[in-house]
C-alpha cells in the first residue's frame, strides 16, 4: 500500500511503532548500545567528579589495585559478565554499580526513542535523564552533587532551548526565556527553603548542590513546574525517610546500643526523579489538580 511513498522526515514514535517488530529492533538496538556506552562514561563521572578528578585522564583503572583497564576489558555490560565481576589484576570484585548503571541508562535511552521516536525531543529527554540519574547516584553515595553534573546539565538544557527556538519542535521543555527565568526561580526557591530549614533546625539543612540542581531543573521545566518539583521531591523524601529509612536506622542503632540520630537526607536523590516525572507529566498533574480544586 505504501511501497511507492517516500518519506524523508524524522522517524517519529508513531512511525516507529508502525514498523514490524524486527525493524523496530534494528532501530532500538543501536540506541541500546549507545546508551550503554553513555552509561559507562556516566560511571566515570560518578566515580571521579566527587574526588575533583578529571574524567578524561588518566585512563580507566581498577579502583583497588589501580591497574589500567584495557579497552577490551571496558566494553559496557559485556566485559563485566566475561570477567565474572572481578578485576583481572587483583581478582577483587567489581561493584555491581557499573553494569547496573550501564543497563539502566541503555534502557532509558531505548525508552526515550520508543516514546518519542528518533527525534530531537528524544535526545533532549535522554540526556536530561542521564544527568539527573548521575546526580541521584552521586548524591546517594557521597551526599554531594558535583558541579560537573550541574554545569553540564545547565549548558545542555539552555543550549537545547536556544536551538529549539530556531527549530520550533514541540517539546516538554520550556523555551529559552522561560528557561532562564525557571533557573532563577528554581535555584532561589530551594535556597530560601534551605535557609529557613537551617534557621529552624540550627544546622545546615541543604547544600549548594541542591541549589545548582534546581537551576538545571528550573531551566528545563520552567518556574511553575520547578516549584512543583520541589514539592514532589520533598513529599517523596519525607515519606521514604520517615517510613523506611528512619525505622531501619533506629533498629540498627538499638542493636548497636547507640542513640538514635536521624540521618541526613540526600535531597538530590528525590529531586532528580521528581524533576523527570514533572517534566513528562507535570502539566497533566497541574490540570488534574486545578480541575478538582476549582471545579467550574
Amino acid at each position: 500500500m505504501f511501497d511507492d511513498i517516500e518519506y524523508h522526515g524524522a522517524l517519529t514514535a508513531g512511525l516507529l511503532h508502525a514498523l514490524p517488530i524486527m525493524e523496530q529492533l534494528l532501530v532500538l538496538l543501536p540506541v541500546f548500545i549507545l546508551g550503554a556506552a553513555i552509561g559507562s562514561f556516566l560511571n566515570v563521572c560518578i566515580a571521579r567528579w566527587p574526588l575533583d578528578m578529571s574524567v578524561v585522564k588518566p585512563r580507566s583503572r581498577c579502583p583497588r589495585c589501580e591497574r589500567p583497564i584495557a579497552s577490551y576489558e571496558n566494553i559496557p555490560l559485556l566485559s563485566w559478565v566475561l570477567l565474572r565481576g572481578k578485576c583481572r589484576g587483583c581478582a577483587l570484585p567489581i561493584s555491581i554499580q557499573y553494569p547496573l548503571v550501564e543497563l539502566l541508562v541503555a534502557l532509558a535511552w531505548v525508552a526515550c526513542v520508543y516514546a518519542f521516536g528518533v527525534t530531537f525531543e528524544a535526545l533532549r529527554v535522554a540526556l536530561f535523564g542521564t544527568v539527573l540519574f548521575g546526580i541521584a547516584v552521586t548524591d546517594a553515595k557521597h551526599y554531594l552533587i558535583p558541579d560537573g553534573f550541574t554545569i553540564t546539565g545547565l549548558v545542555l538544557v539552555l543550549g537545547f532551548a536556544i536551538a529549539n527556538f530556531f527549530m520550533q519542535h514541540p517539546s516538554h521543555f520550556v523555551s529559552a526565556w522561560p528557561a532562564i527565568l525557571g533557573a532563577c526561580v528554581g535555584a532561589g526557591a530551594i535556597t530560601l527553603i534551605g535557609w529557613l530549614a537551617e534557621v529552624i533546625m540550627k544546622r545546615e539543612a541543604m547544600g549548594f548542590g541542591d541549589t545548582t540542581l534546581m537551576a538545571v531543573v528550573g531551566a528545563a521545566v520552567g518556574a511553575e513546574r520547578a516549584l512543583l518539583t520541589i514539592i514532589a521531591g520533598a513529599f517523596v523524601g519525607a515519606v521514604v525517610f520517615l517510613l523506611i529509612v528512619g525505622p531501619i536506622v533506629k533498629v540498627r542503632n538499638a542493636r548497636r546500643g547507640e542513640p538514635f540520630a536521624f540521618p541526613d537526607v540526600p535531597f538530590g536523590v528525590f529531586l532528580a526523579p521528581a524533576a523527570m516525572l514533572i517534566l513528562l507529566w507535570g502539566e497533566a498533574l497541574i490540570t488534574w489538580y486545578v480541575q478538582r480544586a476549582f471545579p467550574a
